[in-house]
């Protein structure tokens, strides 16, 4: 995810700047710059690399300077270089960064080229500074322009200019992409995160969407959509400066499990406008590439292929499509069949796994139509391997027992879900409520996570146990897979998930008094069938633990501890939301064992080895 961070002080910018991009780093990126006023106009740097590649070009030539803007990139038009790079400019006058797609970017270049503009860059970020010049020679001012130019562009944006002819002061425009202002005094910031800007503010202005801004060190104005001036409060952040370490919490998995209302916001940021999916996010080809996709083949390992196993569930009930899911172990050593048009997709936290990788070479040596990568790291060799890519933007995950790279990853493939699924008949109206349901998760993961202190309560229960069953249907079947591996990798509980269905087919055998048996419970067609299947797991003796919908009634008594959601969750928002009780449940388990939470043993974080 592209990072922003800009400011007009009374003192130098520019280390503030550097720094932010610096804490900006996690999300991942493949060049930096940043641009800066002086007495003579704009002077910019930019490098291709990391951050660390663009500090050193500022040893060798010191910048200096009162206002400023910079940005760390990951490339979507261009392929990476430091021309492509952010801050553009256009002419000496204009500079500005730009996080988001504008994908009416084509026909507005066109446009410049017959006005005689022209172009060093394949971005659509040099396409808006262009516009903005163009607009500025007919406009009252930076601001006039900016607004003028936004009015033309589709797509999602955060934008940050600024104006030689108007030092001093950045004007902000919003539309799909987050962007902050930091106030402080004599002096204000603008970032795309809020952690950007901690070592120098906690108070922070929050942009609606549609919002101009215009900051100078003396004060902000904002304006919406129709030009009216507004007020936007000022909040101050909890977060300390130094938000990589474990800050309140115990541990880096609880800590984890707690950032995914963030996390799964950020995977979600830029990638939606007016209700749609915006194809561009996948990549340039991606519009192209869904548009002859005529099935699915995922491979991943591990966590990420429950991801799958659900990603299978949604494109075949909203795309009708056939989609296979295989373990890349497995994969990579049989002969496959390549479907006509189809798209193979690998799933990986760190891009790294040895098996996805191999599998994924495999693929392209097949005959798919193309290759997608959802991963979390954008430098990895499978993201550079594969035609698209699809990042999660988890940041940082410390614990080796996955918890916010798995709630993205199924943010992510429900992203392409809604994408592809619009090239296969999926109407309009059908796309604004599925994108409506993601917008809402990030508040809805926090309501459920209110469930901590009962979930630890609940906890107790297990730990003396040496087995556990989870169950699941549908959907939630991934679910329960994805619950028995998290009790099992930082418990050292042996855990086994079943589709609840199969109970009879054998796993009945092993309920007893002694075997605690978990279970989701959503409001959704399977229900009483996998009431059933719980009447037959209580009639044995076995402990039943049920995570359930509030509108679903479940008798409860000796043996039966029935733990109801906070809210109604509907059914395609129901995989991720009901994850984190299971997730919850093994951290606190596994914390009463005494084990090392974020370092099991005999485990590493990125399996590069086969």
């Amino acid at each position: 995810m592209c990072g922003i961070v800009g400011g007009t002080a009374e003192r130098n910018v520019v280390p503030i700047l550097m720094e932010g991009l610096r804490r900006l780093e996690y999300r991942g990126y493949d060049s930096a710059g940043i641009a800066v006023g002086q007495s003579d106009g704009i002077e910019r740097y930019r490098a291709l690399g990391k951050v660390a590649e663009l500090q050193a070009k500022l040893d060798t030539n010191p910048l200096e300077g009162y206002t400023g803007i910079a940005h760390t990139r990951w490339a979507t038009h261009g392929v990476p270089s430091e021309e492509n790079a952010h801050p553009h400019v256009s002419s000496p006058d204009i500079a500005l960064v730009h996080n988001g797609i504008i994908e009416n970017h084509e026909p507005l270049r066109a446009d410049l080229l017959a006005k005689g503009y022209e172009f060093s860059s394949q971005t659509d970020t040099e396409v808006v500074a262009h516009r903005i010049h163009m607009h500025l020679a007919q406009s009252d001012g930076l601001e006039d322009a900016v607004r003028k130019t936004v009015a033309e562009l589709e797509g999602a944006y955060a934008l940050v200019v600024m104006s030689k002819s108007e030092p001093g002061k950045l004007v902000l425009a919003r539309e799909g992409c987050p962007v902050v202002v930091g106030v402080g005094i004599g002096e204000n910031f603008v970032a795309s995160d809020v952690a950007a800007l901690l070592p120098v503010t906690r108070k922070f202005m929050f942009l609606d969407e549609g919002d101009i801004a215009v900051v100078t060190r003396d004060g902000v104005v904002i304006s919406d959509s129709a030009g009216k001036l507004v007020k936007r409060p000022i909040t101050e952040s909890e977060l300390s400066a130094d938000a990589v370490d474990r800050g309140k919490f115990r541990h880096y998995m609880l800590k984890e499990i707690y950032e995914q209302s963030r996390a799964v916001a950020d995977t979600l940021a830029e990638r939606i406008a007016d209700g749609r999916v915006l194809d561009a996010a996948l990549g340039p080809t991606a519009a192209e590439v869904l548009a002859k996709t005529r099935a699915v083949q995922i491979v991943a390992c591990g966590t990420s292929y429950h991801a799958g196993l659900i990603a299978r569930y949604w494109i075949e009930e909203h795309c009708g499509i056939p989609c296979r899911v295989e373990i890349a172990s497995e994969y990579r050593y049989r002969k496959v069949v390549v479907p006509e048009g189809g798209l193979f997709i690998t799933i990986s936290q760190s891009g790294e796994t040895a098996d996805t990788l191999a599998a994924l070479r495999k693929a392209k040596a097949s005959g798919y139509l193309a290759t997608l990568a959802v991963c979390n790291v954008p430098e990895s060799s499978l993201v550079r391997e594969s035609e698209l890519a699809l990042m999660t933007r988890a940041g940082p995950e410390i614990g080796v027992a996955s918890t916010k790279a798995f709630t993205t990853q199924l943010a992510a493939l429900a992203l392409v879900t809604i994408a592809l699924a619009r090239h296969n008949g999926m109407s309009a109206e059908q796309e604004r409520e599925l994108t409506s349901q993601l917008v809402e998760l990030p508040r809805l993961i926090d309501q459920v996570l209110t469930l901590d202190d009962q979930i630890k309560a609940l906890s107790g229960q297990f730990a003396e146990h040496q087995h556990a069953l989870f169950l699941g249907r549908g959907s939630q079947n991934p679910v329960a897979m994805e619950g028995a591996l998290k009790l099992k990798e930082i418990s050292y509980i042996h855990a086994e998930a079943y589709a609840a269905g199969e109970l009879k087919h054998g796993p009945l055998a092993l309920v007893d008094e002694q075997m605690p048996i978990v279970t989701v419970a959503p409001d959704d067609d399977l229900l009483e069938k996998l009431k059933s299947n719980l009447q037959e797991v209580r009639a044995r003796g076995g402990q039943l633990f049920v995570f359930a919908d509030p509108e679903v009634h479940f008798e409860e008594g000796d043996g039966v501890h029935i733990m109801h959601m906070p809210t109604h969750i509907k059914a395609f928002q129901a995989p991720i939301l009901y994850t984190i009780p299971l997730q919850l449940l093994s951290y606190h388990v596994a914390v009463l064992k005494g084990t090392d939470v974020d370092q099991p043993r005999n485990l590493a974080k990125s399996v590069t080895v086969e």
